[in-house]
């Protein structure tokens, strides 16, 4: 499943600047590694689900490679329903639903799903087959989707399951997506967390999407305790990589955190607090304005003047900020990598691994190749939705 000519060939295809940036990061992942430190990754939603890479962290994860993650309460409801799903999708209105109750564009969607499958969630809930009938006999189209948010009935039964893993995450003491992760597939991040005790935990400004997903993983622990078992999770790393994801500044320097200043009242009322100072900082993005703002830093060091002087970033250094941007770019280790992730997290985790003298079992590659087509179709096919047996057998014991 390993095709190495294709990754060098991904890599070959690096522009200049970019390939340096990806050999720096190689060197530090391979360096941080082999003296026992700690890589951590804050990953976004949609991008990392459908490019294969939260299947690759969890790879990673398995092969000790990567000791923790933060991700979206969206990844969270797509890896309970496996990563990937094929649907069928119609409009909803030709099947005599309302108006009123279907989305924008009126179209309503169902699983599909082996008879195995079907029979495993009867067990559960009461499964309509006439709907699931009509839905895949109306004209529509059949696609790659990610899992478990509005195809009838995977959709549905996340929703069920998420309240019943939150009652038994609080019964033990535990975050929502450890309890979770103890019936997830191996080939998810959060399934790999489970296995091999690596913290998968979703950030605070990711909490609400999935719908009763992020609700009871908001419910599940306080927000203290959320922000707090990040920051040593951050904290205890030597190397942070951001993937595809928005608002890391309320993330990787939250209340906690010291050198960007936010965490100096916790620390002088006696809290545990960290310094992103000698981190590094990767952070893998398609924006070009995330380049302009760090070299504009490195140049002129125009982005801390600002901050110093309380003068609005934006107008005097004339780059349109996402927040993140002046936090990650005043940072002395952070390094910007304008790239595709799915480009990118397969070329990474090929060398280093090499480096390392570790053998892969799985890699992602980008969805625009025939390997990254070849790679979606195997995702629906072989990783699984949540065990709920499996999860409450964890917990028995």
């Amino acid at each position: 499943m390993i095709n190495e000519q294709v990754i060098n060939q991904l890599y070959q295809g690096l522009t200049p600047e970019v390939k340096e940036r990806v050999d720096q990061v190689i060197i530090k992942m391979t360096a941080a590694k082999e003296a026992g430190e700690k890589i951590v990754v804050v990953t976004g939603s949609g991008p990392n689900i459908h490019e294969g890479v939260t299947t690759l962290i969890a790879e990673l994860i398995n092969k000790g490679i990567i000791d923790g993650v933060t991700t979206s309460s969206a990844v969270v409801n797509h890896e309970l329903g496996g990563a990937l799903e094929k649907v069928h999708r119609v409009d909803g209105r030709k099947l005599g639903m309302d108006e009123d109750l279907l989305p924008l564009d009126h179209l309503f969607e169902a699983s599909i799903m082996t008879e195995e499958e079907l029979q495993l969630l009867e067990k559960e809930m009461p499964i309509d087959r006439d709907l699931i009938r009509r839905i895949l006999e109306t004209e529509g189209n059949t696609i790659t989707k990610a899992a478990a948010n509005m195809a009838y009935p995977l959709g549905l039964r996340t929703e069920k399951l998420a309240r019943e893993i939150e009652s038994l995450a609080k019964a033990n003491g535990l975050p929502f997506e450890t309890v979770a992760g103890a019936g997830c597939d191996p080939l998810t991040m959060l399934g790999a967390g489970y296995r091999n005790n690596v913290p998968v935990l979703v950030s605070v400004p990711q909490l609400i999407g999935g719908g009763a997903v992020g609700l009871a993983l908001g419910d599940t622990i306080s927000i203290t305790e959320r922000t707090m078992r990040i920051a040593k999770m951050l904290g205890s790393a030597s190397i942070i990589i951001e993937s595809a994801v928005a608002l890391t500044q309320e993330i990787h320097d939250g209340p906690f955190e010291r050198f960007t200043g936010h965490g100096v009242w916790a620390d002088w009322e006696g809290y545990y607090t960290y310094t992103l100072n000698n981190k590094t900082l990767v952070r893998i993005d398609l924006d070009p304005n995330l380049e302009l703002a760090w070299r504009k830093q490195r140049e002129s060091n125009i982005v801390q003047e600002a901050i110093a002087k309380g003068l609005p970033k934006t107008k005097l250094t004339g780059v349109p900020f996402r927040m993140e941007m002046s936090g990650f770019s005043r940072l002395p280790g952070s390094i910007p990598i304008i790239s595709d992730i799915g480009t990118i997290w397969p070329i990474l985790a090929l060398k280093v691994s090499q480096n390392l003298g570790i053998k892969l079992d799985y890699i992602s590659y980008p969805q625009g190749i025939p390997e990254g087509q070849a790679m979606r179709e195997w995702i629906v096919k072989n990783i699984k939705f949540i065990n709920r047996d499996q999860m409450y057998a964890a917990f028995r014991r």
